[in-house]
């Protein structure tokens, strides 16, 4: 199992929007996300700062989340969450939400 962790912006004036969105999160969404091996998925918010977690629990990380992105319903998913969205300053180039370092973790 693979603890990822990442972080990104959300717009202030998009936060209503945001949290609205996701206190009902399309269900293909959500079945498309546990197909792809990511399970105890959260996304957590302080000071305009979304954090998002989740285990994968498959092979190969990558074919995942392609296969995840590649996904109809999620891409048209993501035209109502991207717009809320900010990358951080310290994001890589096409980084839309940037990985984060894992520097601790207990059992």
């Amino acid at each position: 199992m693979t603890r990822v962790g990442s972080v990104i912006r959300v717009r202030p004036e998009m936060e209503a929007e945001y949290r609205r969105l996701h206190a009902a999160v399309w269900p293909a969404v959500l079945a498309q996300i546990a197909d792809s091996n990511i399970h105890n998925y959260s996304i957590f918010l302080r000071d305009g700062l979304l954090f998002s977690y989740f285990e994968y629990v498959g092979e190969d990380l990558a074919a995942d989340l392609a296969r995840l992105a590649a996904d109809p319903v999620t891409q048209e998913w993501w035209t109502h969450t991207d717009p809320c969205q900010q990358p951080v300053e310290t994001a890589g180039p096409g980084e839309h939400w940037a990985p984060m370092e894992e520097v601790f973790h207990v059992d």
